[in-house]
């Protein structure tokens, strides 16, 4: 648990500018320099120190996934946790571009911000009214302590980010955020919001209209998008963010065969996946499925996105057939990958490691899926393609 601002915390720290630039030149910020950094912050600002340290080392973690704008800001840990990746945050944005919007789960303005650069009208509200105060000191913009259920505005688009923990810090993994979608979506039934919820949701289950959007970012699911009807292109998008980003929706081809493996096993993208497009990542670049029940795609030419696996040897499964193939590799290090199979990677780990005598820079992955009504192994080189 991070330090538990109060208002006072608040006020202090907004005038505190030169003494926090202080201590960001001096904190270490370790685990072992806790105690040291503790010291020195209450000598620079007495009783307010614990803030003042905790603000600090906030800033720091806050910059890396925030952007620079958040080393003058004031957050708390739990909303650095909940708040969204800067490049993520981008990206919605620009497909809220020209609206008007109301955040209506704002919580330190980190969200706010960034819609603050594309749309004409932006105003925030939080329940929690240290949030709000320091939302309000990150962004300029005009926030009050509001509801999120209990509507304070009128002809703007809601867009709400409900919290991903309960009263007692315990982690929310499902659809049962606080407030829940269904209570926003009876709440603003006027106008339905857009939420963004965990990127696990089941959101099949929800039966909500419009359109649903997983967005990942370095190869990682990081949110799911419910776009309301007004705002719907299409039912379901995979938006993957990053050098190589590209765009996939149930409008795409999705027509594909499938068949005996290629020499390359491609593993689409987490988005992809979560949004029920393999088949039309396929259709895309030419490769086909070793079983319609398997992600793993496979083809003789690897994609120019997502991670592709050369196909060194194929066979039924066996821990004897594994082993020898990981010693006649000389492999030093395995990746495990399982699909579809009662095998845990981490144990099968420990019992292969003898077989494991070649150098570490030697790295192989072994996949195992269930193919058919049987157990199909792959030792493969991990590539990226170029």
């Amino acid at each position: 648990m991070g330090f538990a601002f109060g208002p006072s915390d608040v006020r202090f720290l907004a005038g505190a500018v030169d003494q926090l630039a202080e201590l960001e030149s001096i904190v270490v910020g370790t685990a072992a320099s806790q105690l040291s950094d503790l010291e020195l912050a209450r000598r620079r600002v007495g009783g307010f120190g614990a803030g003042a340290l905790e603000t600090v080392l906030l800033r720091r973690r806050a910059v890396v996934k925030l952007g620079p704008a958040a080393a003058r800001w004031l957050l708390t840990d739990e909303a650095l946790q909940q708040a969204t990746p800067l490049p993520v945050a981008r990206h919605r944005a620009e497909r809220l571009s020209g609206f008007a919007v109301h955040d209506v789960t704002c919580s330190i303005g980190a969200d706010l911000d960034v819609l603050a650069a594309h749309c004409p009208v932006v105003v925030g509200s939080d329940l929690n009214p240290v949030r709000a105060m320091m939302a309000r000191l990150n962004t300029g913009a005009g926030v009050v302590v509001a509801d999120a259920l209990r509507p304070v505005s009128r002809g703007l688009l809601p867009y709400a980010d409900p919290a991903r923990r309960d009263a007692t810090g315990r982690r929310i993994l499902s659809a049962s955020t606080v407030p829940s979608l269904a209570d926003l979506d009876e709440a603003w039934a006027h106008r339905l919001p857009v939420l963004r919820v965990p990127p696990g949701v089941d959101y099949e289950t929800l039966a909500r209209p419009g359109e649903v959007e997983i967005v990942s970012l370095d190869g990682s699911a990081r949110e799911a998008v419910l776009w309301p009807s007004e705002l719907a292109v299409v039912r379901r998008r995979a938006t993957v963010l990053g050098p190589d980003g590209y765009q996939l929706t149930d409008d795409d081809p999705s027509d594909l065969v499938v068949g005996a493996g290629g020499g390359w096993l491609v593993d689409p993208d987490p988005a992809v996946v979560r949004a029920h497009l393999v088949r039309h990542f396929a259709a895309r670049h030419g490769l086909w499925q070793l079983d319609p029940q398997l992600a793993y795609l496979t083809g003789d030419t690897p994609p120019p996105v997502g991670r592709a696996f050369r196909v060194l040897e194929s066979a039924p499964y066996s821990e004897k057939v594994v082993a020898s193939w990981l010693r006649a590799a000389g492999a030093g290090t395995v990746e495990i990958k399982v699909r579809g199979l009662p095998v845990v990677p981490d144990e099968l780990r420990v019992r292969l490691r003898k077989s494991l005598t070649g150098p570490r820079s030697t790295a192989r992955t072994l996949i195992l899926a269930r193919v058919g009504r049987g157990a199909m192994a792959y030792l493969t080189s991990a590539e990226r393609p170029g």
